[in-house]
């Protein structure tokens, strides 16, 4: 259900930026979800163009979430299947909107997704698609990770990755929650992530 405080052009609480209000620190970082080719799923529509609201804070998260996206050594389906626990643990309608079609894309299979969307059990599914899942769910769901779920995560990724997975997994419990606050809105075609 959308509030009535939801503008049109941003789909959200807050109105679009607009570039000419922004230093030049803003500007690029502007230009950069407005360009053909970004790397941005969402462009000026999503949590990039909130966080233009403090031109500074976005300047300075955008290389931290380039690194955790594209620079951890991570693999495209390893870094999706995070992203997508963290959206379904944090409810994130928005997030899931833009990922689940991303992670089809760069590999996790349909049922991996459903198995994460529909919370099912994990029994059956390859380990290191498993443990990212449990991972998440227990350390976002349960606020406890069992030694069990850590010594797998450990053994499967290393004190580096599973650092850097963490960092990822982090970041976008941060997205979701700006997003939730600022209530944006996923594209009405979008992927529908039920909530409990």
């Amino acid at each position: 259900m959308t509030a009535g405080d939801i503008h049109p052009d941003s789909g959200c609480r807050l109105p679009l930026v607009r570039r000419d209000d922004l230093d030049e620190a803003g500007k690029k970082v502007f230009d950069h979800h407005v360009a053909p080719g970004t790397d941005s799923l969402a462009g000026l529509r999503g949590p990039g163009g909130v966080r233009l609201h403090s031109p500074t804070l976005s300047a300075l998260l955008r290389p931290v979430a380039k690194y955790l996206r594209f620079d951890t050594g991570l693999s495209h389906k390893h870094r999706e299947i995070a992203i997508l626990i963290t959206a379904r643990e944090m409810d994130s309608r928005f997030e899931w909107a833009a990922h689940e079609p991303e992670g089809l894309r760069r590999g996790v299979s349909q049922a991996t997704i459903d198995i994460i969307k529909y919370r099912k059990p994990t029994a059956g599914l390859p380990e290191d698609e498993a443990v990212i899942i449990d991972l998440g769910r227990e350390a976002m769901g349960r606020h406890k990770v069992s030694p069990e779920t850590y010594q797998r995560a450990i053994k499967q990724f290393g004190a580096k990755q599973l650092v850097d997975l963490m960092g990822l997994i982090g970041n976008y419990m941060a997205t979701a929650t700006l997003l939730c606050v600022f209530d944006n809105q996923p594209p009405p075609d979008a992927p529908v992530l039920p909530i409990d």
